[in-house]
């Protein structure tokens, strides 16, 4: 055999029985999920900002950070929706490296999926319940939707998922925000297509089910970058990258254009410090166009305690072990900054 069967994993409802969501945390959730889907329907005029750690490898740290940001959000809510990014899952393009917490709920130690699975459900409900945020997470694995799906408020699809047919058609299933990002390549008409399959009604298989789904109209675009053929990482926040989405919306058949920006990964070069001066630009392109004020709806970006990064093991308390991040002073201030611009 090519497989070998280790153990059979514990199913979402018997870790949903095992940590279930407090009436207080669903409370929170139905008003925030309320809000951010408003800024994506253009309801509010409120601007999203998904932020925080590249992964949530640690999660007093992370529960530190979010609390964090409760507190700026109390000062930025009349203008801005800080929602925190609490991603589980990490995408590698070869395989190698640390993979999220679902992986491994201790860096240091080897995998342990249902530890894992438990440590994630266990981190959202904390970060909410303490912080009265709701968190955003990224949907690497189509099939752990359901260990996670009655805690988020936002979804992202990565640049290596949004080709992938399951992935578009769980998302049709969703009923919270879902940015969709380009892929690798760049390729606005694969992110615009994968936009158009999540937004109509599907018939598929899902964890052994059939199932059907009505479409999900929260489904937007997220630019985050390309990488040419020389391997050489290509931005697409500009004004007139942004231009050319607002024209490909017009002319597709879907509902509630949005983007939001991610202003790291290849927009940036990975230069994590730069996201400063990209978010600046793209509130600067907002206030040029009516049309893209109406369009580009948020941003992300990468920020933790402690800027920069570090390896697994490396001991320092709110640093990244992946992608390098914005420190917790830069990113009070450059949300100041966004708020105020708004």
């Amino acid at each position: 055999m090519s497989f070998e069967f280790v153990r059979k994993l514990p199913t979402p409802d018997e870790v949903r029985e095992e940590l279930p969501v407090p009436e207080e945390v669903r409370k929170i959730k139905e008003q925030r999920d309320a809000e951010i889907r408003d800024v994506i329907t253009g309801a509010s005029d409120k601007f999203l900002v998904v932020i925080g750690p590249c992964s949530a490898d640690n999660e007093e740290a992370v529960v530190d950070y979010v609390n964090r940001l409760a507190k700026v959000n109390e000062k930025v809510k009349d203008r801005l929706v800080l929602v925190p990014r609490i991603y589980t899952n990490k995408p590698r393009t070869t395989g190698e490296g640390y993979k999220g917490i679902v992986h491994q709920p201790d860096p240091q130690k080897s995998t342990d999926f249902k530890a894992g699975l438990i440590a994630m459900r266990h981190m959202h409900i904390r970060a909410a319940r303490e912080s009265g945020l709701t968190a955003a997470d990224e949907m690497l694995y189509p099939e752990n939707w359901r260990y996670v799906s009655d805690l988020l408020s936002y979804v992202a699809i990565g640049a290596r998922s949004v080709e992938d047919q399951q992935h578009r058609l769980t998302v049709s299933g969703f009923d919270v925000p879902a940015g969709m990002k380009n892929p690798t390549s760049g390729d606005f008409s694969v992110m615009m297509n994968s936009i158009y399959a999540a937004q109509h009604p599907h018939s598929f298989i899902y964890r052994g089910w059939e199932v059907n789904t009505s479409g999900n109209p929260l489904a937007h675009a997220v630019l985050r970058g390309a990488t040419n053929k020389h391997g050489n990482n290509t931005p697409n926040y500009h004004y007139e990258d942004l231009v050319r989405v607002l024209d490909m919306y017009e002319k597709m058949d879907l509902v509630n254009p949005a983007v939001v920006v991610d202003a790291n990964h290849s927009n940036s070069n990975k230069q994590y410090e730069q996201q400063v001066r990209i978010v600046k630009e793209i509130l600067h392109n907002r206030r040029l166009n009516p049309g893209l004020h109406r369009l580009v709806r948020g941003v992300m970006v990468e920020s933790y305690i402690v800027e920069g990064n570090q390896k697994v093991g490396g001991g320092v308390y709110g640093k990244s072990i992946t992608d390098p991040c914005l420190g917790w002073e830069a990113t009070e201030q450059l949300i100041y900054d966004i708020a105020d611009s708004e």
